[in-house]
């Protein structure tokens, strides 16, 4: 044996060394433009309504900046923590989960606004266990299925354990109440069934029944349904429940190809409701135009294609399905957000990851992003 052969094994074991270290840098560049873009837009939509209300036109754009802080950290800690702690607190998340749930909807210390109990106050900020329910659900969903492969075909273990799971915190969430939640939560664990291996007939049934009751809670609740006539002709009732989904529209329609400029938009003047929040792509719209909605759309389509390909790549099932989950959660927020703004759904508030204000959802994009990152840099645990 020649000196480089006796040598060759150490130098392939160095070599698989660093390559487990090295994350998906396009992917956290990725993460970082669009976490910065959604400062900047905050920023700009929120800066009349904080003037008028806080009299400090950056009382928005401060806190968001703190929480992207916190975000942030979280992402760092997330993408850096070895995978068998995040795995091994599968049902500690979960317990963490189910009990801001009963805390927020059951007890005085929910924050009620609007009729609903959503948010837990913590003094200087409130959270909302939703946000925090939707990487919990995915790490137990992909703990479930990876372990279960050779028996999640049987009806009694591929299918009623991560039902009645994710019915338990579908239950806590009516009880806010939040319908919308609740589908969003139901959308996760159908596509999360449907890769790890449940028969299709089974989704299919459950697809049925749950489409049925989701019409019969609809129907049963007057605001629910008003809802949804406003969704279907939202200038028919322009002034009332379809005011906002018209000012968004108005706000698109505003910026035709180049938009009206950043800051110089006119629906965020009182006109469109909560401009920061939920409908902050109407703002991006009305002062970006269709060239900065159409950038916008080509970074979303290159984040969920870094963050994909990280799930692909896994050979680890657990690894896989918790990539293809975490990047599910945004892909959903994308997707949907975009669709209430546009009117293609009917409205609800459903936050646009990494832009809308909120620490919340914030925190949740960037515990998502964190462990994709983490799981990007392959190798063991």
């Amino acid at each position: 044996m020649n000196r480089n052969s006796r040598h060759k094994p150490k130098l392939q074991t160095a070599q698989a060394a660093q390559a487990i270290g090295r994350m998906d840098h396009w992917l956290l560049l990725a993460t970082l433009l669009l976490a910065g873009f959604g400062l900047i837009m905050v920023l700009s939509s929120s800066g009349i309504m904080a003037e008028r209300f806080y009299s400090d036109k950056y009382h928005f754009f401060k806190k968001q900046c703190v929480f992207a802080a916190a975000g942030l950290t979280v992402m760092f800690v997330a993408s850096r923590l070895p995978r068998r702690y995040i795995y091994g607190m599968t049902y500690l998340w979960l317990f963490i989960v189910l009990a801001l749930l009963v805390l927020c909807g059951l007890t005085p210390l929910g924050v009620r606004v609007g009729g609903a109990s959503r948010w837990i106050s913590l003094g200087a900020f409130n959270i909302q266990p939703l946000e925090l329910a939707k990487p919990a659900l995915v790490v137990y969903l992909a703990y479930f299925f990876a372990k279960q492969q050779d028996n999640v075909k049987h009806f009694s273990i591929g299918f009623i354990p991560p039902f009645a799971v994710t019915g338990l915190l579908c239950g806590l969430l009516m009880l806010q109440p939040d319908f919308g939640g609740a589908v969003f939560l139901s959308a996760i664990l159908f596509f999360m069934c449907a890769v790890g291996g449940t028969r299709l007939s089974y989704l299919f049934t459950a697809g049925i029944f749950g489409g049925f009751l989701g019409w019969k809670l609809i129907a049963s609740s007057p605001y629910r349904f008003k809802r949804w006539t406003a969704f279907l002709d939202p200038f028919a009732s322009a002034q009332n429940e379809g005011y906002q989904l018209v000012q968004s529209l108005y706000a698109f329609g505003s910026g035709k190809t180049f938009g009206t400029g950043l800051g110089a938009g006119k629906q965020k003047l009182f006109f469109l409701p909560e401009a920061h929040n939920d409908f902050i792509m109407a703002v991006v719209g009305e002062e970006l135009g269709f060239v900065g909605m159409s950038l916008f759309f080509i970074l979303i389509a290159f984040f969920l294609h870094r963050a994909f390909r990280v799930a692909i790549q896994q050979e680890d099932l657990q690894d896989r399905f918790t990539a293809f989950g975490m990047t599910l959660v945004l892909a959903l927020g994308f997707v949907l957000n975009l669709a209430v703004v546009l009117g293609t759904v009917p409205p609800k508030g459903v936050a646009m990851p990494f832009m809308s204000y909120g620490g919340s959802n914030l925190l949740a994009s960037f515990i998502c992003a964190g462990v994709l990152l983490n799981i990007s840099r392959g190798g063991g645990r």
